[in-house]
């Protein structure tokens, strides 16, 4: 984090970092930088350890965090060059509930008997903490995706260091403008940037923050050894969006309020899991799978898509993917409130929702 941001506030930092040196004639965005090959003699000389558009975007993510990031190709390749970190049959604690992809890379991984796995309620503090014991590394989501339950990422990451373990924080639904993990004791943040960083349905991009510049460097070499990197427009496109990263979440979270209130009163919902803050919600149908097929295949407004944190509303049930747990209810949609007129979004919902009552 550059020391001109430490005393701005989130916005202001989403708009003025990264940006190039203010002289005459310079260009007031970061340019793009198509180039695989520089001019020997520097810090860069080869495409896949470094450019300078991805360092623009790098220096606006680390400074919203408070620490140094590295953008990576996808979320999923941000996520295996973490867990790359833990050493061979070493422990990881997850949540239960947590992105299908982690859970995935983790399931594939126990399975070659590369690490062991022990996945926890993460609501259960007590719980998680005695499952630290042994672990080399404590991965986190808070919310969880898509249960939406919220872990004590303090009192967790104290007991997991306390016992020797690195701390991941998957901080995607939340962003850094509502939680910082690393002020809360992590080791790691990671970000689907693909979602709201980026926040327009068009980059697939991946990023990992920490303020430990040991780790840093390590992850940063793993990035340079496997080739991980993000293309230069996906991150031109990311640095794009960030700018308007707080008046979207702003918008999104004001919409998701209005929503959370008018849900709660509508026969066909049997629950609804809101954490308090942020754009995604989600809804247990009383009619269970079928209406919640019905629903997310009903709306004019409402845009049936697995992905989430973009300026559109979008929703899906997420049982419809054979590698949901199943405890998660199988009429739970989970719902990316988006920007649009809050009203013009239940009056597309309602509609939905009044036809399988």
């Amino acid at each position: 984090m550059s020391s001109a941001s430490r005393d701005l506030k989130p916005g202001t930092i989403a708009v003025t970092a990264g940006r190039p040196s203010r002289e005459p004639d310079q260009p007031l965005n970061e340019p793009i930088t198509m180039a695989s090959t520089y001019v020997a003699g520097g810090e860069v000389e080869y495409g896949r350890y470094g450019n300078p558009t991805w360092t623009a975007f790098e220096e606006v993510l680390g400074s919203l965090e408070g620490g140094r990031a590295l953008a990576f190709s996808s979320g999923l390749g941000a996520v295996s060059t973490v867990l790359d970190l833990v050493g061979h049959e070493g422990l990881v604690v997850a949540p239960a509930h947590a992105y299908n992809g982690t859970l995935l890379q983790l399931a594939d991984l126990e399975s070659r008997g590369r690490v062991r796995t022990s996945l926890v309620d993460i609501t259960d503090t007590d719980g998680v903490v005695a499952a630290c014991a042994d672990a080399a590394l404590v991965w986190l989501e808070s919310p969880t995706n898509p249960a939406l339950e919220i872990a004590d990422i303090s009192a967790i990451s104290a007991a997991a260091r306390a016992a020797g373990a690195y701390v991941v924080v998957d901080n995607t639904f939340a962003t850094p403008l509502l939680q910082q993990p690393l002020t809360l004791g992590a080791d790691l943040v990671v970000h689907s940037v693909t979602k709201y960083l980026a926040g327009h349905s068009d980059v697939l991009m991946g990023a990992v923050v920490t303020g430990d510049d040991e780790l840093y460097a390590v992850l940063k070499g793993r990035r340079d050894l496997t080739g991980t990197t993000p293309g230069t427009l996906e991150a031109w496109l990311a640095l794009r969006g960030v700018r308007t990263l707080h008046l979207r979440v702003e918008r999104a979270q004001a919409n998701a309020r209005v929503l959370v209130e008018r849900l709660a009163e509508h026969p066909a919902v049997a629950e609804v899991r809101y954490p308090g803050f942020g754009g995604i919600v989600a809804m247990v149908l009383a009619g269970g799978a079928a209406a919640g097929d019905r629903v997310t295949r009903g709306t004019r407004l409402w845009v049936h898509a697995t992905s989430l944190g973009g300026v559109e509303s979008t929703f899906e049930r997420r049982r419809r993917w054979k590698a949901e747990p199943e405890t998660i209810p199988a009429g739970l949609v989970r719902m990316s409130v988006g920007v649009e007129d809050v009203d013009d979004l239940w009056d597309d919902l309602r509609a939905a929702l009044d036809a399988v009552v």
